[in-house]
């Protein structure tokens, strides 16, 4: 957990060429995570957080052992009656609301949400959070902030006046440079606005994906995925890693490494036994790059994910999802 300061970016280091040390050590952390783990506890550098509001961090660039910062995960409460510190920063946010009723000004427009909403911050917007409820609102927020510091996007804090003001002209729209009419497009996205289908990975609801343009979001895909008892999901293999709240429900995650092979060409290696790691509500799990994985349900035990990926894999040349099993379901209705 950050200490004297919080980590934006995480460097790579390495006395050779070849980066396998760094993805062993990866490899070998904890990949299910529970309330017990906070990374991050927001006492340090965190503009959002007012003496009413919390934030807690699950996954980050600071954390340690070292998971991943293509994602990062963290946790928002906000009591009934009370708000977060009004802020801005130049990343992306989604807001996927665990509990609760609120609403948000967003660059002076309100936005309402609700329990199972997805809520977009989009880019360079100033942003607060009110809980106007009778219960505590909680949102699980995930990001790929990491992504937006590396492009050297910083310019972030609470509301205040420009530094040396006499130094600089007028103010400017800085909307002029977004991507048209962005604007236009669904901040608030409804389970409503979705639907349900069976696929080779199973019962899959997708709310932010790139064929979702109606959404203000860039940077990260998002889906729920129900998981009837006993069953399972399909047996997926893609570039990206991935993060995996459990909402509901408890069953087993097997993951197979991936070796690269680097012959005449890159060739996969899969390893021939998986890890196992065991689920259950409130966990996190993750996914490392370039890992086939399985999701399992106990007997008796419907499952619940909400999944994360970092989009920009996709514009990378990772757009393709491999499946060497599809879920029962799928072969089921198929058939």
């Amino acid at each position: 957990m950050a200490k004297s300061g919080r980590t934006f970016l995480r460097g790579i280091t390495s006395e050779k060429y070849g980066l396998s040390e760094f993805r062993e050590a990866q490899l070998k952390a904890p990949r299910v995570r529970n309330d017990e783990v906070v990374v991050d506890d927001a006492k340090v550098g965190h503009s959002g957080d007012s003496k009413d509001s919390r934030t807690w961090w699950r996954v980050g660039p600071g954390d340690d052992p070292f998971l991943t910062q293509t994602l990062q995960v963290h946790f928002v409460e906000i009591p009934p009656g009370k708000s977060n510190h009004g802020h801005g920063h130049q990343n992306e946010a989604a807001f996927y609301i665990l509990r609760g009723k609120g609403y948000e000004i967003h660059d002076g427009q309100r936005y309402d949400w609700e329990k199972d909403d997805l809520v977009i911050v989009h880019t360079d917007s100033v942003h607060r959070h009110f809980n106007d409820g009778d219960e505590t609102a909680t949102a699980l927020v995930f990001k790929a902030k990491s992504m937006w510091m590396y492009f050297g996007l910083i310019q972030q804090g609470r509301s205040g006046p420009v530094k040396d003001e006499h130094r600089f002209g007028p103010r400017e729209d800085w909307s002029r440079i977004w991507t048209p009419g962005v604007m236009d497009r669904k901040k608030v996205v409804k389970p409503a606005d979705t639907t349900w289908e069976t696929t080779q990975d199973g019962i899959i609801r997708s709310i932010l994906s790139p064929a979702r343009d109606d959404v203000r979001c860039f940077s990260v895909d998002i889906y729920q995925q129900r998981i009837p008892a006993g069953s399972r999901s399909g047996r997926a293999w893609h570039m990206a890693d991935e993060v995996l709240y459990v909402q509901s429900g408890s069953g087993t995650s097997y993951h197979w490494e991936v070796e690269a092979e680097i012959a005449d060409r890159y060739y996969a290696r899969i390893a021939k036994e998986p890890t196992v790691h065991r689920f259950t509500a409130g966990d996190t799990i993750y996914v490392p790059q370039n890992t086939i994985h399985q999701h399992v349900a106990d007997d008796g035990s419907e499952v619940m994910l909400l999944s994360a990926q970092n989009r920009l894999f996709r514009y990378l040349g990772y757009d393709t999802v491999a499946y060497l099993e599809n879920a029962p379901e799928f072969d089921a209705a198929r058939s």
